[in-house]
Formats: structure tokens, sequence, C-alpha cells
């Protein structure tokens, strides 16, 4: 089982860096350690629901309990499946601000600025409905805006630019501000994950291999150059060796924790576990950042909600409107509509975004529908200050690492999120939407002052499942790789993936987790040249 490369990990952008790869005539060996996408509810899009808790396709991963959660363990959902997270998410398309990339460039990703990295956003995608400079139209990724939407929705929009937000055709112009509908990765009525459009789009190519229920154990190293992996397969410890290099895609959680039992990252920590260390790179595992959101709930009345068409009848007339038409309600993602604001003056871009979705959810499983009809904003801090980490736990590579993602611990996240609440207020309050509330739910009209909504954020908050940061790309003595993607003092050895990301996007991960695994391939095939 020689290669040209081995990726580890077939999710948002491993499949994207294996597709490019193999399309170059490269012989690649995709590693992933959960199953073929064969689960039906990966490929409906409301199936969403029925994946967030499903440990056939999820890694099922939990956070510590911390301060900032009221004592509570977080479930972080994380793809366990081809296409990984791609293939178990709400699937929103959201590239994030131009600011987001230019700050990147500023803290020394040199290549990485909005100018540079826009061309890759186009290369991956195919809009079917927009037009402009910025959006592409050939690529495997099919971007489409929402085909059946809910009369809620339109009220929220319209409710949104009452209370002062612009309205934006397209929230994917590299500008965001305003309010504006959601877009979606979709193949016609199904799911466009990854595996479905880049690894699909070089099925059958020769040089191309997919090993599914293979689990990476840990590197294989000569000297200080990476030239292989073992990985577990239904119970059979193997070993495979790559001739030029090896791409790590296995996401916030799985990348550095590869990295760890390998002998990568903090040597006095690596010690304390048992892993002999090869190589000191302290910040492997540090810089963790997520989105941590509070839900504003209300109840509906004189108008539809998710809830009402999720039961009886009429959710078998939806299942017959996506089988016949592939339209209703079984296309829907999770959001519909957002909102990107700012919680004060004076900011070059914005630091909130409202998720709007038609529908209500039990306030403490969230993927539950309520019985009764409802419609939730989330309200998300898109920028916190807020850092936390992940580290291994043992020298076993199939243990699980410690998550702490230390959500709040920042002053400056309980002030955004409370204006985030505080502005979500005053959408619902507006005509085109207070009309169709009878009540607000959550956080519930009592919940007033700070004390009292940070209270409620430490309770009832909950990820966006938006982990990024843990090998960060950049200089200095906490960055983990450069530039081009280099695991710093490593021959033959990348990372791909949202681990890379020095600071969060303005929005859903997704998309710039994509466009990375096509600048990586890129530059794979650049440097393979001599270029």
């Amino acid at each position: 089982m020689d290669a040209d490369y081995i990726v580890v990990g077939a999710g948002s952008a491993g499949c994207v860096v294996a597709a490019r790869l193999v399309e170059s005539g490269a012989r690649v060996v995709l590693l992933e350690a959960g199953p073929k996408d064969t689960l039906p509810w990966i490929h409906i899009p409301a199936g969403v629901l029925k994946l967030i808790h499903n440990p056939k396709v999820n890694w099922m991963f939990a956070s510590e309990p911390e301060q900032g959660t009221a004592g509570r363990a977080i479930h972080w959902p994380r793809g366990r499946v081809l296409g990984g997270s791609s293939s178990i998410n709400g699937m929103l398309y959201v590239r994030g601000h131009a600011a987001d990339f230019d700050g990147w460039a500023q803290m020394g990703c040199r290549g990485w600025s909005y100018d540079d990295v826009l061309p890759y956003f186009r290369k991956s995608e195919n809009y079917i409905q927009g037009t402009g400079d910025h959006r592409g139209h050939e690529g495997p990724l099919q971007v489409e805006d929402y085909r059946t939407i809910l009369p809620l929705t339109h009220r929220f929009v319209e409710a949104s630019q009452q209370a002062g937000h612009p309205f934006r055709p397209d929230l994917n112009d590299g500008e965001q501000t305003g309010v504006g509908y959601s877009q979606n990765t979709r193949l016609g009525r199904r799911r466009g994950s990854t595996a479905q459009t880049f690894l699909a789009s070089v099925r059958g190519y020769p040089n191309l291999r997919v090993e599914t229920e293979a689990q990476a154990g840990k590197l294989i190293f000569e000297g200080k150059r990476c030239v292989g992996a073992t990985f577990r397969q239904r119970g059979v410890m193997r070993e495979l060796r790559a001739r030029r290099e090896v791409i790590i895609s296995g996401g916030a959680v799985n990348s550095p924790h590869l990295l760890h039992v390998s002998g990568i990252g903090p040597a006095e920590h690596l010690q304390s576990i048992g892993v002999e260390p090869l190589h000191h790179l302290p910040g492997v595992g540090m810089n963790l950042q997520d989105h941590y959101v509070a839900r504003v709930s209300h109840r509906v009345t004189g108008s539809i909600s998710t809830n009402q068409l999720a039961t009886g009848l009429r959710l078998l007339g939806e299942a017959a409107k996506f089988v016949f038409t592939g339209r209703g309600a079984l296309t829907f993602g999770v959001t519909t509509a957002q909102v990107f604001c700012a919680s004060r003056e004076g900011l070059a871009s914005p630091d909130l975004q409202l998720l709007f979705t038609p529908a209500s959810y039990d306030p403490v499983r969230f993927g539950k529908l309520e019985r009764e009809g409802g419609m939730t904003v989330a309200v998300c801090p898109v920028r916190p200050d807020s850092r936390g980490t992940i580290m291994a736990t043992s020298a076993d590579p199939f243990a699980r690492p410690r998550i702490q993602p230390n959500y709040l611990s920042a002053v400056s996240d309980q002030q955004v999120l409370g204006a985030g609440i505080r502005l979500t207020r005053s959408i619902f309050a507006s005509p085109a939407l207070s009309k169709h509330s009878t009540m607000e739910t959550l956080p519930g009209p009592d919940v007033q002052t700070d004390a009292q909504l940070l209270d409620y954020m430490r309770n009832y908050g909950n990820t966006l499942y938006h982990p990024v940061g843990t090998c960060r790309m950049g200089e200095g003595p906490g960055a983990v790789v450069d530039s081009r993607l280099r695991v710093h003092g490593i021959a033959g050895l990348r990372v791909a993936d949202a681990s890379i990301m020095p600071a969060l996007t303005s929005g859903n991960t997704n998309a710039p987790t994509i466009m990375i695994g096509e600048k990586c391939a890129a530059m794979l095939l650049e440097d393979a040249r001599g270029g």
C-alpha cells in the first residue's frame, strides 16, 4: 500500500486535498476512521437532526465541565464518516468576511489574505443562482439558495430590516454586514458533502485508494521526516508509507491528537503521558477557538413552523414533496436566514452572527424539536477572545483527548453575546415578526439584567460546532504549521483542516475549511513541480 501522498481524514478538507492530488496523476491513499457514507439520513438535508447524536457516523466528543458552562459537559459532534463533518452538518455555505483573511495575513500567514484565498473559494464552488466575479460556477461543490422557504423566514428578513439591518442579496460577497438568506452545499435535493462532490469526481481513478474504518494510530518517521502512518482497520494494525508527503486532515480535535501521540507537541506534556518527544512544538493543541451560542426562541402563532411539518400527515406530505419534486421541509438544513452585525459602534466588521430557523428545539438537547410551533435565533459572537486546549491524555493513540474550550472565559465574549441577545430581541419586537409571536420562551421575559443573561448563557449556551486553531498557522513559538501548512521542524508532513486557522472566521467554518483543502493541494502540487 505505497503511495505518493497519504491523506489522513476524509472530511471537509481531506476529500478536497485527495481529489485534487488524484486529478494531477499522483497516487493517493485516503484514510477515514469512519464508514462509507451510506446511512440514508446523511443524504436527506433535514436528516441532520438524526446525525447530531448518532455514534454510527459521529465521534461523539464532549468538552470538559467548566465554569463557563455552569459545570456542564458540552456535546461536540464531529463527523466520523466519508465526508467528515460535511456529511453531518447543517450544510450552510458561509465564506466569512474579507477582514478575517486579511487578519490572517497580518498575523504572518503569507499568501492568506482575502485576495489570495478568493480564487480557491471560486475554484471549489458552482453557485447555481448567483453571478459576479466573487462567485465560482465550475467547481464540484454545488452551492444554492434554499429551495423551499417558509413565510416565517421572510418575516424574519423583513423584521431585521425594520430593526435597522440592511438587506444583503449575497452574504458571501466578502462584506457580509446585513441580513440575507442562507446558502447551502447541496447536490440536487441531497446533501452535497465533500465526499459526494470532490471525492465522487475522482471515483474509479486507479491512482486513488480510499480506506474506510481505518483509524490512524501514529505517524512513522525517519529522523525528523514523516514517511508514513499506522492505522487500525477492523481490529488489525496496518502500516502505510508515502513517497512524498503525509497530509493530516483530522480536524481541530484529531489532528493535534495525532501529532501528540506521534511525539510532536509540548515536550513536557508528552513526557507526562508517556510519549517520547520527537520534536518540541508547544503550540500543538493550544489556541482552541469555537463559536459558543445562546438561543432566543419564541412560540409561533399565525404561521407554520418546521415543528408542525415534522409530525403526522404533514410529515408524510413533506416526504412526498421531497421524493417527487425535490422540495419541501426535508430539503431544509438548519438556518434559513442570517444577520451579520456589530455588537457596538466603531467596529470595522461584524462581530455577531444571528442565525434564524423557523423551528424551536428542546432547550437541553438541541436537535430535538418541540411539539409546539416555534422560531429560534442562535446568537453567535463570531470572533471570540476565549481560548482553550485539546490535549492527549495517554500514549494510547485510540484514547480520547481532553477538550477544554474555556467558553466565556473572556469577559468580552460575555459582553458581545449579551449585546447579541438584546439585538435579537429588537428584531423579534419588530412589526413583521412580533405579530407571529405569543411569547419569548428562551431566555424568557424575566431574564433582563446582565447578570441574568450571563447565568442563562452559562446554563443553556452551546457550541455551534466550529472548533478551530489547534494547529495554528504562522510563525513564532505558538505556531504549528507555516504558511504552506508544513509542520515546523518536520519534513514531509502538513496539516490541512480547520485546525490551522489562526483565528475563527465570521460564520460557519465548512466553506473556509474546503478553501484550505484547495489551497493546500495547490501548494503540494506546486512544490512537487519544484515551483
